[in-house]
């Protein structure tokens, strides 16, 4: 799994222009059990690829499990709106379920 992670730190560094270089690397933190790395990263997916709309429930997911209601509150949102926005029915309705919890 390290080798997946280095891997991976490496083609974002070298500024891949993938949006799943970005969020795979986002979900191999959070499964390293780094929850504020993972965050961070997915922070990253957000700056570099805004309409990647996995990134916002994963996110809100991150920030809920740390207990950061109000960030987990501004990622799920931001992401209803970018689901909306590019037609993710399925997304836009998990991103409320968890928003509904919250």
């Amino acid at each position: 799994m390290a080798d997946r992670l280095e891997m991976l730190r490496k083609m974002t560094e070298g500024g891949s222009k993938d949006p799943f270089h970005w969020y795979a690397l986002a979900m191999e933190l959070r499964s390293h059990d780094r929850p504020e790395d993972a965050l961070a990263a997915y922070g990253d997916v957000r700056d570099a690829f805004p309409d990647y709309v996995a990134t916002y429930l994963m996110a809100g997911q991150v920030a809920h499990e740390l207990e950061q209601t109000d960030v987990a509150r501004g990622w799920l949102e931001a992401g209803l709106v970018v689901a909306a926005k590019a037609g993710e029915g399925k997304a836009q309705s998990e991103l409320q379920q968890l928003l509904d919890m919250l």
